[in-house]
């Protein structure tokens, strides 16, 4: 039933994935052409500047659907509902509270916005978008049922929907008006829509959740979730500090043009990021009831087929990147728009780190590991910002990324090996040690080796390379993974998978 759950959900979070990368390279280009390089690093600032506003949330969802796990296993309906009404009135205080910080915040827009020639109302843009994070939390309370029921495909299936009919009418907006104005009210309006959509979805398939006599809280439930709310406070700050503040230092360093010279690249690296990743992150709700019922071996069994495939992607993905983007590029929007080959290569490395998280971050959350490392968010976004502030002005843009790398080593070099792999595996950190920095020096083997293979085909046709390099990037790496994991227990168990041998 778990590996069902799981491939469904799978399935639909790639497909609804597929369509938002199809659809947002098209957006992304008639938006430059129509409005230009400083709308769109404004559009990328503002959505970072917003995003970290987020940390208010605390965390509540993550421990909300943590705590979902057992009740809707065992089908204990009071704890459900009390769980859901917590979840509610939590939400609707998040929203008053950001959007009074987002308020507050609009005094110093100035001081991180460089070099802007356009005519526009700075404020007024950013009013629009603190009102559309608001109107996100309005319902979308409501999802963490779906999710901790491993029903995350209907969330997917209406989230393509309403991506689709957004970007369909941003665009006609911008065809027709050119005004960026009303190209984030259609966002907002649609925003609404899709929240609504799903509080209708649960409503039906839970109709449980309206019963007016709902006891109060169980305390010591209360008491667990408060106990993760404060640990989640540090991982989100960290999280949205590591995330939020690149834009940030672009900005203020290298000017908005730059920053919009970036979210291209961002674009493309967040896209392929978002429609692998997730569908590693899709596993949480089936390795959180794996975590319930087997042992730790069996975990540590589950985990080592978990971070191969995610290996395998993370691979894959970030050697298409390294070869790719830059015809890319030339062919979507314009060799005007590329970046130097040292950034990409700094990006290339920092996505493959970030990508091999996932595995270790599945069943880090759903073990509900948040108070442990409390504290080792900060940690990595402090590091993250003094780097990124020192290298920018040392090496420019690649320097700010580098800074992001570096910071992930409070991760990787204490917190996995600790909580997760000591913790939930019961195994030892020096053999932590051995397979994590054997899983990075294959990584660096299979782009080193391919990116020395494309250089013997190099063409003029900037369409032609793509389908080279593609070529290259689709052989090389796969052929190197079968050539060396193919008796492996993790790579048996997934061809059988595929071959329908095993469930």
């Amino acid at each position: 039933m778990r590996t069902r759950s799981s491939i469904r959900n799978t399935l639909t979070i790639v497909l609804t994935n597929l369509s938002k990368i199809l659809i947002g390279f098209v957006a992304q280009i008639v938006f430059i052409k129509i409005l230009g390089l400083e709308y769109l690093g404004i559009n990328g600032l503002f959505t970072n500047i917003i995003s970290m506003l987020g940390i208010v949330e605390l965390g509540i969802g993550s421990a909300i659907i943590y705590n979902l796990y057992k009740p809707l296993k065992d089908k204990d309906i009071e704890t459900i509902q009390s769980l859901m009404r917590f979840y509610k009135k939590a939400y609707h205080i998040i929203a008053i509270i950001v959007f009074f910080l987002g308020l507050c915040f609009m005094p110093f827009l100035s001081f991180f916005v460089k070099d802007v020639t356009i005519d526009l109302n700075l404020q007024t843009v950013y009013f629009l978008f603190i009102f559309d994070i608001v109107c996100s939390y309005l319902f979308s309370y409501k999802r963490s049922i779906l999710y901790a029921d491993q029903k995350n495909y209907m969330i997917n299936i209406i989230h393509m929907i309403y991506l689709i009919i957004l970007n369909l009418l941003q665009l006609f907006v911008l065809y027709y008006s050119r005004n960026y104005y009303l190209y984030l009210i259609v966002q907002i309006i649609m925003r609404l829509l899709e929240n609504l959509v799903l509080s209708i979805i649960v409503d039906l398939r839970y109709s449980y959740l309206h019963t007016k006599s709902i006891v109060k809280l169980d305390s010591k439930i209360e008491k667990d979730i408060f106990k993760k709310v404060k640990a989640l406070f540090f991982h989100k700050i960290g999280g949205f500090i590591v995330v939020g503040t690149d834009n940030i230092i672009i900005s203020k360093f290298l000017g908005i043009a730059v920053v919009g010279l970036y979210s291209n690249y961002y674009l493309i690296i967040n896209s392929v990021q978002m429609l692998f990743g997730q569908a590693i992150t899709a596993l949480i709700p089936s390795v959180g009831n794996l975590l319930l019922t087997d042992s730790k071996s069996k975990v540590y069994d589950v985990f080592k087929k978990v971070r191969f495939i995610n290996f395998w992607i993370a691979s894959f993905t970030a050697v298409s990147l390294l070869l790719i983007m830059q015809p890319f590029i030339r062919i979507w929007i314009g060799s005007e728009y590329l970046l130097d080959s040292t950034i990409l290569y700094v990006l290339v490395f920092n996505f493959y780190m970030v990508m091999m998280r996932y595995s270790y971050m599945t069943f880090k959350e759903a073990g509900g590991i948040f108070y442990e490392d409390r504290f080792v968010p900060l940690v990595e976004s402090s590091l993250n910002i003094i780097f990124s502030c020192i290298l920018v002005k040392k090496f420019g843009l690649s320097g700010v990324f580098l800074g992001t790398i570096i910071s992930g080593l409070a991760l990787w070099c204490y917190s996995y090996p600790k909580y997760v792999y000591h913790n939930l595996f019961g195994r030892e950190y020096n053999q932590y040690i051995k397979e994590t920095i054997g899983y990075i020096l294959l990584f660096i083997l299979f782009a080193g080796f391919s990116y020395l293979i494309s250089r013997f085909f190099i063409v003029q046709s900037n369409l032609l390379q793509v389908i080279i390099n593609g070529g290259i990037a689709i052989f090389i790496p796969n052929l190197l993974i079968l050539i060396l994991f193919y008796r492996t227990e993790e790579f048996k168990y997934f061809k059988n998978l595929i071959l329908r041998r095993k469930l």
